[in-house]
């Protein structure tokens, strides 16, 4: 220990836009893909107030339920150029969003069938580590019912914060909203891994 003492304790923010956020990597795809849709979001803390530099990561399948990943030991088909990795930064008003595609159904444990979903991180000043969550489409009702991780969560209020609502399509791309609350009334549920 130095005269000084003991090192503070470092958090994930706030600059997370300096290092982290390059070219456009809200862009899973294009908007031109066929299947494209558009995820449109907010980041708020425990007062309600928007996060205005939250960094949110997806890592999602393929259309065909296929990560490209080495460990995905399905047989699923690749494709090309998708590698279902996307980056946003919140703007001032906690804005985010993604274009990407709804991916397949993956295999869960003991063989059961996940929902369509989005794997999430969600980094902000303030935490000393990432908060991990999912976010599941509101018009997957059926998958959304047969999906063990989602169903996992006793609480239908608690479960309901990681289904993003469709809402009206902008310029004739399906769009679901997805708002994010790290702590409070509506806190979006989070996973501890």
């Amino acid at each position: 220990m130095s005269e000084f003492g003991i090192t503070a304790s470092q958090t994930v923010g706030p600059f997370l836009k300096i290092g982290l956020a390059q070219g456009d990597q809200e862009y899973v795809v294009a908007e031109n893909v066929k299947g494209a849709l558009r995820i449109d979001g907010h980041v708020y803390d425990g007062q309600g107030q928007p996060v205005p530099d939250a960094m949110i990561e997806i890592w999602q399948a393929n259309i065909y339920g296929k990560y490209d990943h080495p460990d995905d030991p399905t047989d699923a088909e690749l494709v090309k150029s998708f590698y279902g990795f996307g980056r946003s930064c919140t703007d001032k008003n906690g804005n985010f969003f993604f274009v990407t595609v709804k991916p397949g159904r993956v295999v869960g444990l003991g063989n059961t069938l996940q929902a369509p979903h989005l794997a999430v991180n969600v980094f902000a000043r303030g935490m000393l580590k990432q908060q991990v969550t999912r976010l599941y489409f509101s018009d997957e009702i059926q998958a959304n019912s047969e999906d063990p991780v989602l169903n996992s969560i006793d609480d239908a209020g608690v479960r309901d914060t990681l289904v993003a609502s469709k809402v009206n399509d902008e310029n004739g791309m399906p769009c679901y909203k997805f708002n994010i609350h790290l702590q409070g009334e509506m806190e979006t549920a989070f996973f501890d891994v």
